[in-house]
């Protein structure tokens, strides 16, 4: 196995609070608990942090309530980045390191990489996925997303070592004015496939418009309004794999098959 960092560097772009979304649902994923307790020693790689070690800091905070055994490392390519952030460094607890797509070497069981693939060519990113996946420990995960740049809305998919198994969107839904803005902040396998024909822009036109029907539930409350939105389509057979809990968070995961490239 190569130790060579592999990939090249991102904007760096990161704020405070800006990977929140992805992190409550990490701490909330039935999957992802289960993955970090039957662990020991578990290890979670966060890829490509930024200019910044913040959003490294907090995800170690937030998964740490939900298993206080956990081990946090933050890989970038750039060596500067590295150490700004590695004075707030806790080993073995929360740690920094110089690393790619290669993980330095490790054997996580759990990899976020935010706003990373955004920077790449799709025709790069299932390359990307599969050095990354190849170097999970067995039953390990990668999440892929982006965000926006204060974390109001954002969209990841949920990787194994057979391939994609989801796609989940987050929105702050007291700002929400349709849900198909999330297009623009995509997961970079989707972003350029919200045309007319591919699956991701069917799905994101259909929410728009029940979302634009259930309009009256709003007379309740946003929260009220999105559910009825995820309920109608539910009756039109889209399928997902949360429920009423994660939806009123301004949350929804669909299969991947179901917007997955055509």
């Amino acid at each position: 196995m190569t130790r060579t960092a592999v990939g090249s560097p991102t904007r760096g772009t990161t704020n405070p609070n800006r990977l929140r979304r992805v992190d409550r649902w990490l701490t909330g994923a039935p999957e992802v608990w289960a993955l970090l307790r039957r662990t020991p020693d578990p290890l979670v790689v966060d890829l490509g942090y930024g200019a910044s070690g913040i959003t490294t800091i907090e995800l170690a905070e937030r998964l740490g309530e939900v298993h206080p055994g956990v081990r946090v490392l933050g890989l970038e390519l750039d060596p500067d980045r590295v150490a700004v952030a590695r004075p707030a460094a806790d080993p073995p607890r929360l740690d920094f390191r110089r690393g790619g797509f290669e993980l330095a070497g490790t054997r996580p069981v759990l990899v976020r990489a935010f706003n990373v693939l955004r920077q790449y060519g799709e025709d790069e990113v299932p390359g990307a996925w599969r050095l990354v996946l190849d170097r999970l420990a067995p039953g390990g995960l990668l999440v892929d997303g982006t965000c926006d740049e204060i974390g109001r809305l954002g969209s990841w998919v949920t990787l194994a070592a057979d391939g994609p198994r989801s796609l989940t969107l987050s929105y702050r839904l007291k700002s929400l004015e349709r849900p198909s803005i999330v297009a623009e902040r995509l997961p970079k396998a989707l972003i350029h496939r919200n045309v007319p024909g591919e699956r991701v822009h069917e799905f994101l036109s259909v929410l728009d418009k029940c979302w634009a029907a259930a309009a009256p539930q709003g007379a309740f409350g946003v929260r009220f309004r999105w559910r009825e939105a995820v309920r109608m389509l539910t009756t039109l057979g889209w399928p997902f794999l949360d429920g009423p809990r994660r939806w009123r968070l301004g949350e929804l995961t669909v299969p991947w098959h179901s917007v997955a490239p055509r």
